[in-house]
């Protein structure tokens, strides 16, 4: 039941062969995560990616005053990880916690480059979230650049349907730079035009 999502997340994308699907699912590994926890912190060595089934969560690091940066939340239908320690083999930066009780699916690096090797499909398949990952990092970067924070909380909400309610205003304004008094506007704004 938990690989019927990610196997229809994958069949919008490309298109395996049963036998390329039945040896991607069994290098998979159920992960469950309690609201609260850490699936991931610093200065440890990234074996995972994470496909999430179920729940919230979120990515940020400290800065060297200790505050909270969110380089991204993680709804249904979203691959999360510290992908520069996961790929390079150095040490992650990052926090990973759940924000909600989560379900995910994991998958171990040696496997996955085994995937690469008999089932290429896959390849191409990481290859388009990547190339989406890097085009939705490039458009949060030219939104805080030029971008009203309406503008910016539109765009968040594209990205991220259904959250609102899931994760608290102060963080949503974390993620776009913003501070909360300022997104707090902008959604007033937006739900008076709405109402006229």
């Amino acid at each position: 039941m938990t690989h019927e999502l990610l196997i229809a997340h994958v069949k919008k994308l490309v298109d395996p062969r049963p036998e390329d699907l039945n040896l991607f699912t069994s290098k998979l590994r159920e992960v469950v995560v309690t609201k609260g926890k850490f699936l991931l912190q610093p200065d440890t060595h990234v074996k995972h990616e994470y496909f999430v089934v179920k729940g919230c969560l979120s990515a940020y690091y400290l800065d060297k005053k200790g505050n909270k940066n969110i380089v991204q939340f993680a709804i249904e239908n979203w691959w999360l990880g510290d992908f520069d320690a996961f790929y390079n083999g150095v040490p992650s930066k990052l926090h990973i916690e759940a924000l909600e009780d989560s379900t995910l699916l994991a998958i171990n690096y040696d496997d996955l480059q085994i995937l690469f090797q008999q089932a290429p499909i896959f390849e191409r398949y990481f290859r388009v979230l990547v190339t989406s990952a890097f085009i939705s990092l490039r458009k949060r970067i030219l939104s805080s650049l030029g971008k009203s924070v309406k503008e910016r909380y539109v765009e968040f909400c594209e990205s991220y349907p259904n959250i609102e309610g899931r994760v608290p205003n102060y963080q949503i304004a974390n993620y776009l730079g913003v501070s909360a008094e300022s997104l707090s506007r902008a959604r007033r704004k937006m739900r008076a035009l709405k109402k006229t």
